[in-house]
């Protein structure tokens, strides 16, 4: 049965700022209905989840050989905006690619931003987050 607030969560703008709905954009990446088809879709999908607080979504997309065997979000962070900078590779026809990101969030100690150059890789089909370098 769906509710009004699943209704309204899906035809909401999506987090990662495509310009698409949440049910258009990264919700159906969340649910495990559509898999990410770039490094920069896993990225924006990624950025989503932690704006939502899907921990266990951020988990799955991490790739196992650097996945925390334990992940807590902050509450009081509130994830608002995704620049995504550069991009290189991470095409459906590649292996690995990289996405350099600025991602925005306010919290009771007022505005930050998250800057990382993240690194993907392409396993049996399917985008996983490896690491990133923050700065």
């Amino acid at each position: 049965m769906t509710t009004s607030a699943d209704a309204d969560r899906g035809s909401r703008r999506c987090p990662c700022l495509s310009g698409l709905t949440l049910d258009d954009c990264c919700g159906p990446i969340l649910a495990g209905r559509r898999r990410a088809p770039t490094a920069e879709a896993l990225m924006r999908s990624r950025f989503t989840a932690f704006a939502v607080g899907d921990v266990d979504y951020l988990i799955r997309s991490w790739h196992p050989d650097t996945r925390p065997a334990q992940l807590d979000l902050d509450d009081s962070l509130i994830w608002y905006r995704l620049d995504i900078e550069s991009v290189s590779a991470g095409t459906p026809f590649d292996s690995v690619g990289r996405v350099s990101f600025v991602a925005y969030h306010r919290g009771p100690g007022g505005r930050g931003e998250l800057r990382e150059f993240s690194r993907f890789v392409k396993v049996d089909g399917e985008w996983l987050y490896v690491d990133g370098d923050v700065g």
